[in-house]
């Protein structure tokens, strides 16, 4: 028999469904507040389970959530009721936080899946509920990014003694809630590492899902580098906005956020390097298909846009740490540089430019096919039905 939900059966002759005893099934997400690569995962997990609501902290008011995920059931916390001003600045709801994620009720599902950044990992679940949950990262603002945190906010005095005081209690939190799932899914080696660092637990690794029959690889392109970034400090578009300033190459940026502004004025009257701000599905793909490569200056746990890239054929450039080093072949599918510096990656973009005929779109989407949409739903159930077997 099928998994399905007891309220929803009548999808239970769905193709993606698992093979086991019935059950009630919960997705469970940190915010649907922007699309960004950990939505794409949460809404290949509801292919895999259509019946199952979703239950986030907190959700963007427009529906466009509900279409994307094809998701009629979407819960959300108390945090939902604060003020609209509060919302739009979410972070200031941190505090809040642990104790939202605790207080869903999920005592009438049998198997609860976590996508997880921060808080869903640290859900409180009856003993008979599985719950597993996928890592796409351990909390970077209380790990790996806890000084880098504090500075970017530029605190003093007692504000910064403060901030940091509630980070160490966080940390504290973060520590002991991955405890809670029965079992963790890590999207990389990279991350799993982490986990086992910061956590102590063994992780599956199984990678996130790319639509990569959305792209049509090409040799052709329209001469411009592109990126798609969400504009925080750590992901270092001004370090991209630097170089090609200095290499006088035109850029394109797909991407919003609270950095926005500041790499507005770095560009100026610059018409070599425009930010177009978040754009369609369909654009994002017109504008990666017509690209002449894609390029990236930050540590990513496994960063979706650049197996993105490659499905449409095209070459990247990016720093030899984190995920890509898991799904870059150098040489092949385009060039590292071990550090970011502005100097590193011009050399990077220049040993681009020396081999640019040599690189194979249909070699580079190849690569980008190992890691498709379809091989991610097939892991992720055969994992869910080891667990549940085990279960009985």
């Amino acid at each position: 028999m099928k998994i399905y939900d007891k309220k929803n059966s009548q999808h239970d002759n769905n193709k993606n469904n698992i093979e086991t005893q019935p059950s009630a099934v919960a997705l469970v997400h940190d915010f649907l507040l922007y699309r960004g690569g950990a939505e794409k995962v949460l809404r290949e997990m509801k292919k895999v389970f259509p019946p199952a609501p979703i239950y986030t902290l907190l959700k963007q008011e427009e529906r466009q959530f509900n279409r994307y995920l094809k998701a009629d059931n979407i819960q959300t916390s108390f945090l939902q009721k604060f003020p609209k001003f509060l919302r739009k600045r979410h972070r200031w709801l941190l505090p809040f936080m642990p104790t939202a994620i605790e207080t869903f009720n999920l005592r009438d599902y049998d198997l609860v899946i976590s996508s997880s950044s921060a808080f869903a990992k640290g859900l409180v679940v009856k003993s008979k509920t599985i719950h597993i949950s996928y890592i796409h990262a351990p909390m970077r603002y209380v790990w790996d990014w806890n000084k880098e945190y504090l500075e970017e906010k530029k605190l003093k005095g007692k504000m910064k003694l403060l901030t940091r005081l509630f980070l160490n209690y966080l940390r504290m939190w973060d520590r002991l809630s991955a405890e809670r799932p029965d079992h963790l899914i890590a999207n990389s080696h990279y991350t799993a590492e982490r986990i086992r660092k910061y956590y102590r637990r063994p992780a599956k690794v199984i990678y996130p899902p790319v639509e990569v029959n959305k792209f049509s690889p090409s040799r052709k392109n329209a001469g411009y580098f592109f990126t798609v970034s969400r504009l925080v400090p750590y992901k270092r578009v001004d370090l991209l906005i630097q170089v090609f300033q200095k290499l006088n190459l035109p850029l394109v940026i797909v991407g919003d956020g609270p950095e926005k502004k500041r790499l507005q004025k770095m560009i100026k009257s610059d018409k070599n390097i425009k930010i177009l701000g978040w754009v369609s599905d369909k654009q994002k793909v017109k504008l990666m298909e017509r690209a002449r490569a894609f390029i990236s200056a930050t540590e990513d746990d496994f960063n979706i846009s650049i197996v993105e890239a490659m499905a449409a054929g095209k070459p990247v450039i990016t720093l030899k740490k984190g995920g890509a080093k898991e799904t870059m072949i150098e040489g092949v599918t385009g060039e590292f540089f071990s550090v970011a510096t502005v100097e590193m990656i011009a050399d990077a973009i220049g040993r681009f430019k020396e081999n640019e005929n040599n690189y194979d779109y249909q070699q580079i989407r190849k690569r980008a096919e190992e890691f498709s949409a379809e091989i991610f739903r097939q892991k992720l159930k055969k994992f869910v039905e080891e667990k549940l077997s085990r279960k009985k």
